[in-house]
């Protein structure tokens, strides 16, 4: 399994982000963005939603935004009516995950699905073809809304701005 894994503040992440998707995407890639603003530790996914359905090419599909967010309770209709209307697309998949102290600020993305839920315990499908996650704050923090706003769309900002830039290869 192909795994690029470096910190968002990087001052190269968003082009080597960018090369590793431009391997993967092609025309009809899916952009399903994971998560809830009703948390800001999950609001990653669909804050990458927001910032990509403004300004991607029209050959491409996101699902998941601030006002439309894809979660725990509504993600398997959401895959379902996606494969139906998208047969034979590419899901790229986005999320906010939790890690260690050390993996913190880091974005994750591998040729292999996610399984949202999982650094909480829950058991939901997992999903994508390309996985791209944002490790935003520890397993053990206890309560998750520790995490500063700012700090989660600064990852998702470059996460979006690396996809951008795949699509104008």
């Amino acid at each position: 399994m192909e795994e690029l894994r470096l910190k968002y503040d990087d001052s190269n992440a968003i082009y080597f982000i960018s090369n590793f998707l431009n391997t993967y995407l092609s025309p009809n890639s899916i952009f399903l963005c994971i998560g809830t603003d009703k948390f800001i530790s999950d609001s990653l996914g669909p804050i990458v939603g927001d910032l990509l359905s403004k300004t991607i090419p029209s050959n491409y599909f996101v699902y998941g935004t601030l006002k439309s967010p894809i979660h725990a309770m509504n993600l398997e209709e959401n895959i379902k009516y996606i494969k139906k209307k998208h047969p034979n697309s590419k899901i790229i998949a986005i999320d906010a995950s939790l890690g260690d102290k050390e993996s913190i600020g880091k974005i994750s993305i591998k040729k292999a699905p996610l399984y949202p839920g999982k650094g909480v315990g829950k058991m939901l499908p997992p999903v994508g073809d390309i996985s791209i996650v944002g490790i935003v704050d520890v397993y053990d923090s206890i309560p998750l809304n520790s995490v500063r706003l700012g700090f989660v769309f600064d990852i998702a900002e470059v996460i979006a701005k690396s996809i951008q830039l795949s699509l104008k290869y």
